[in-house]
């Protein structure tokens, strides 16, 4: 099983930055795809970005031109940069593994949990106006 340990929320104005980290247990490059979700209370798991093991990069609309995602194999870490931070933009946010094949996509994203097996506990961002 892949341990995943997600870290650098906190709570910051719109118009902010934050960058997010993501460990891996395991050798990243052996991972195909992760991926980085955020949930509210009450609402499903919603996939923001993934990155799959070539370095292919998908993300939602809603964060297109705002986040990004990159990776260190040397660490073991991936990373969910996010700029210019809107109220709407606070949740816990989850990073997630999909090992095997496949694809690695908005649609794998939406998906989640159906396609994604490993989680991490969650770091908590909140953006205030």
């Amino acid at each position: 099983q892949v341990q995943l340990y997600e870290s650098g929320g906190g709570s910051g104005q719109a118009g902010g930055s934050l960058r997010l980290s993501c460990q891996s247990s395991v050798d990243i490059a052996s991972l195909y795809c992760m991926g980085w979700f955020r949930q509210v209370p009450g609402k499903m798991h919603e996939g923001v970005a993934s990155i799959d093991s070539d370095g292919d990069i998908s993300y939602i609309d809603s964060v297109k031109g705002r986040f990004s995602v990159s990776k260190d194999n040397a660490k073991n870490t991936v990373y969910l940069h996010m700029n210019n931070l809107k109220p709407e933009d606070t949740a816990m946010y989850y990073c997630a593994a999909k090992r095997g094949g496949g694809f690695c996509d908005s649609g794998s994203l939406r998906k989640g949990e159906a396609v994604f097996a490993d989680w991490g506990q969650g770091t908590q961002v909140t953006v205030s106006s």
